[in-house]
């Protein structure tokens, strides 16, 4: 069975895609099988993992409104060496066309069902908002994984999110949980990051990966390439520490990393 992963945070600019995307190509070249579903209107992670999402059909939107299923939409990205179910535009009106059909907040949810055997992990890059396309990444999800700068904004934000969090835990997914919080785009240089980061820590605890994101120019130029960072410029110090966070998530559920040579 696949252990499906929400990559959220209701603040945007926090990296969610960037992880999403880098995450899915490490745990790939550790000899993961992974599939990247895209649920941002945006198509940013699609387009982050070498699709063209203007032609891409059938897409997550077709999922979503039952027209479509997982296998086939998906689409092999092949620099980064997993699956993706792309987004574009068109999921933007998915809430309004997505009313009238019955438990629609499990609509990924029971297509993600069929093809629970063929992942080791299914990565969710979700929207910056809690919407009906947020709600069905977190009604999937066995555990939420979340981005977030070390700023004392990002600490409001991530107060909303583990309210609502726990509302879909008594609501829609009684074993969902927080995966852990993934400090990104940190500078060690600033005092206040630093400050934020060890307020992580005392409430959070272990629950905060061990590995840190730091602000990587190289990370940011890669989509414009197609590619993923870790595969753009693999010895930068983004990707570098993108190999750590596989490594280290492969190590929360006791699996052997296998890097690619």
């Amino acid at each position: 069975m696949s252990r499906i992963l929400a990559i959220a945070n209701q603040k945007g600019g926090v990296g969610k895609t960037t992880t999403a995307v880098n995450l899915a190509c490490a745990l790939a070249q550790n000899g993961q099988r992974i599939l990247l579903v895209d649920l941002d209107p945006q198509g940013n992670a699609t387009m982050g993992a070498g699709v063209e999402k203007r032609t891409a059909m059938p897409t997550a939107y077709q999922v979503l409104l039952e027209q479509a299923d997982i296998p086939s939409s998906r689409l092999r990205s092949s620099k980064g060496g997993f699956d993706v179910v792309p987004a574009n535009r068109e999921l933007s009106g998915s809430e309004i066309d997505m009313v009238e059909i019955e438990s629609r907040e499990f609509r990924l949810k029971t297509e993600l069902a069929k093809v629970a055997n063929e992942y080791d992990f299914v990565l969710i890059d979700c929207a910056p908002t809690l919407n009906l396309l947020t709600v069905n990444a977190l009604a999937a999800a066995d555990a939420v994984l979340i981005p977030m700068q070390c700023e004392y904004y990002a600490l409001e934000g991530l107060t909303d999110l583990v309210a609502t969090i726990k509302k879909v835990k008594q609501r829609l997914n009684p074993g969902i949980e927080i995966e852990g919080l993934l400090r990104v785009m940190y500078d060690p240089r600033s005092t206040l990051a630093q400050q934020v980061a060890s307020e992580l820590k005392s409430h959070f605890g272990d629950k905060v990966f061990n590995t840190v994101i730091p602000r990587n120019v190289r990370l940011a130029e890669a989509p414009s390439h197609g590619l993923p960072g870790v595969v753009y410029d693999p010895a930068s110090k983004g990707a570098q520490a993108y190999q750590e966070l596989a490594r280290e998530v492969l190590q929360r559920y006791g699996m052997a990393a296998v890097a690619a040579g």
